[in-house]
């Protein structure tokens, strides 16, 4: 357990560095200033958030990462599947569905909201007739999802959103048991766990 919250405070803290001029430097050096403003504008979203009501949180940060622009990983990183850190992510002003989860995820816990309330969601999407990843959010172990779509501006509970088919749920609290538990070496959802290493080490050396 300890490990655990060491590892939630680490990813916390190296979100919070997206706010700081070293970065921010360096982002407006690789994408211009434009890009450099978009974090000036999420820390300032940031920090006015703290202290909110968690509705208001859950909702403004899922406008402010829906505003970004919805690219395929085959264009915008010429590879078929990728996950951004949130800084390739706001940096690029592009992304699909992972990353705009990844990004959700990790400017709520920013504002403190604890990493067993929110699972990364496989999902298959009707209306789209595709797979699909959202954020939902559990009060607790027993009650519904809110989930966080980014082609919904609005936050449903999971029971409105019948176009969503659930597949399986994880976060870094499942990744990190999972792999605990299993003694033959074998993951249930190994590429799950090779993108969420990758995208830890990514945001550990700040990748932009």
């Amino acid at each position: 357990m300890i490990k655990i919250l060491l590892l939630a405070f680490m990813y916390t803290s190296l979100f919070s560095q997206l706010i700081e001029e070293p970065l921010l430097k360096k982002i407006e050096l690789k994408y211009g200033p434009y890009a450099k403003n978009r974090f000036v504008y999420l820390n300032t979203t940031m920090e006015d958030l703290k202290g909110k009501s968690l509705e208001t949180q859950l909702n403004t940060v899922n406008r402010f990462f829906n505003d970004v622009r919805y690219g395929m990983d085959i264009k915008v990183y010429k590879v078929s599947d990728y996950w951004a850190t949130p800084f390739e992510f706001l940096s690029r002003d592009r992304g699909d569905c992972e990353d705009y989860v990844i990004a959700k995820y990790y400017a709520l816990r920013y504002l403190g909201i604890p990493a067993e309330k929110m699972y990364f969601t496989y999902v298959k999407s009707t209306r789209f007739k595709a797979p699909h990843m959202v954020l939902t959010y559990f009060d607790s172990t027993s009650s519904e999802p809110l989930v966080l779509d980014n082609t919904n501006f609005k936050i449903f509970p999971a029971s409105q959103r019948p176009d969503l088919i659930p597949i399986y749920n994880f976060n870094a609290d499942v990744l990190f048991k999972s792999k605990k538990k299993n003694t033959q070496g074998k993951l249930k959802n190994p590429k799950t766990h090779k993108k969420w290493d990758d995208l830890m080490n990514n945001i550990k050396r700040e990748k932009i």
